[in-house]
């Protein structure tokens, strides 16, 4: 299973109807959307390109429907998901799917989790029985000994890719600076240690009552397959499962900086320092974060670019550049991360990104390089949808965020609209002499590496030599709910 996936802004598929030609620059793919009686969003695309089907369920949560003291609930529960539901017997889902030649996984973001399976056209009735199960009839299965196994799993996940990586807490750090206390990004998507110890069978079936029922999913099929033929596989399967409680809407909730962050951590596994400066700015789908998205291509892209040239290439503080808008449901972040060269502090690393945007101001954006950055974006936005899977969770995340699949036509357009002016406005309005957060982490022994001024970020490593599990003997397996 994966851990935070999400499809960037710019990354989505499907209009009403048509085809994309040649000689024109629309992008048109014909769809179907309809709604079951118990509110169940659902999605058909054909495409006899491929011979196969993509089978998608995007359910609208993941850790930003959380509270604080019981995050790390929607991960975890992606991985209760895979293991068995009442018609499917612990174990047996991923068997199941692998007979009849087909993959399966999940992944859950900030803002939604998914499942998908892609499979020859003749299992789909198969896969759509068993998502229908893990949605309409899970509870049965679920145990105390489920849960405890999977918590440990889950354990284990969060101890080797942030607790024992380098620079593994980053995110831990800008969420919780970046965002307010309570906000919905101000922790991150894996959660917190001890909210996965303690969680309690009781905590994790209340969370999917509110969260997991069908009138908070959208089921996208795409593939070969007969209309007909799917739409009432679909009504037998999904039909009878019973609506659950109306899951609210939220607006967007920008994050407000009104003073410099600075902060430093001591990382065990760094070998070198990292810097990260971070600057709030809009969510997904506004106007904004299309030019922020150029913006962060043409500050650090390519060896043209202003922070290549002064970083990389004049200063030799790093060997690579990376600037980037982070746009999520909610709220964004614009971010900039440089590993620095040997001997190199983030103090000097620092003051080449500020170099970098003084010369970015004197010299403007060209048509050229603004040309050369659009193509590049077009050309990422056409290759995310190259097959049935990718268009499937295009096409879910537009219709869970907007209430629109046919969105593509709109997303397209934005990314060709923005010009130079808007560069230089987002620039002006959101980095130009703006309060951010800057983060060092530094190896053991090098924290006069640290950027200056810094104070410590309050993290505290785990102890990889001491284990930290659930006791599964006090989870019997007779005990479902």
């Amino acid at each position: 299973m994966t851990v935070g996936i999400l499809l960037p802004a710019a990354v989505a598929v499907f209009v009403a109807s048509g085809c994309r030609t040649a000689g024109s620059r629309s992008l048109s793919i014909g769809y179907e959307k309809y709604e079951l009686e118990n509110g169940l969003d659902v999605i058909l695309h054909h495409d006899a390109s491929d011979p196969v089907i993509a089978v998608a369920i995007l359910y609208h949560v993941g850790s930003s429907r959380e509270q604080p003291g019981k995050t790390g609930y929607a991960h975890l529960f992606e991985h209760v998901l895979f293991e068995g539901s009442e018609n499917v017997a612990q174990g047996e889902l991923d068997r199941i799917i692998q007979d009849v030649g087909g993959e399966l996984n999940g992944g859950t973001s900030y803002d939604y989790t998914v499942y998908y399976e892609v499979v020859p056209r003749n299992a789909l009735e198969k896969v759509l029985w068993i998502e229908s199960d893990r949605m309409g009839f899970l509870r049965n299965a679920l145990t105390r000994q489920v849960l405890a196994t999977q918590q440990n799993v889950v354990i284990n996940e969060k101890r080797q890719r942030v607790d024992n990586q380098p620079y593994g807490h980053t995110d831990y750090v800008i969420n919780r600076n970046v965002y307010p206390e309570g906000h919905p990004y101000s922790w991150t998507v894996i959660g917190d240690m001890a909210d996965l110890q303690r969680a309690t069978l009781e905590d994790i079936v209340d969370f999917h009552g509110k969260y997991y029922g069908p009138n908070n999913a959208t089921l996208v099929i795409a593939g070969d397959f007969n209309a007909d033929e799917v739409r009432a596989v679909v009504k037998k399967y999904f039909g009878e499962i019973e609506r659950g409680p109306e899951v609210e809407r939220r607006s967007p909730i920008p994050a407000v900086m009104d003073s410099p962050i600075r902060l430093f951590h001591v990382d065990n596994f760094a070998t070198v320092p990292q810097l990260n400066m971070v600057w709030p700015t809009v969510n997904a789908y506004a106007d904004d974060a299309y030019a922020l998205d150029f913006l962060g291509e043409i500050l650090s892209s390519g060896k043209k670019s202003p922070m290549y040239r002064q970083i990389v290439r004049d200063r030799k503080l790093s060997s690579r550049t990376q600037a980037y808008n982070s746009a999520l449901e909610l709220a964004g972040t614009f971010n900039i991360v440089l590993n620095a060269n040997e001997g190199v502090s983030l103090a000097e690393l620092e003051q080449g990104v500020y170099e970098s945007f003084r010369l970015f101001e004197e010299e403007g954006i060209s048509d050229t390089d603004m040309e050369r950055i659009k193509a590049g974006l077009e050309t990422s936005f056409y290759n995310s949808i190259g097959n049935v899977l990718s268009k499937s969770f295009a096409l879910a995340q537009y219709n869970a965020f907007l209430g629109d699949p046919g969105y593509v036509s709109r997303d397209i357009e934005k990314i060709k609209a923005v010009t130079i002016a808007d560069v230089q406005r987002v620039y002006e309005k959101y980095i130009k002499n703006k309060p951010c957060l800057v983060t060092s982490f530094v190896p053991k022994g090098q924290e006069g590496l640290a950027a200056g001024n810094s104070q410590e970020a309050g993290v505290v490593e785990e102890d990889i030599t001491r284990s930290v599990r659930v006791d599964m003997t006090a989870a019997p397996d007779t005990a479902p709910v």
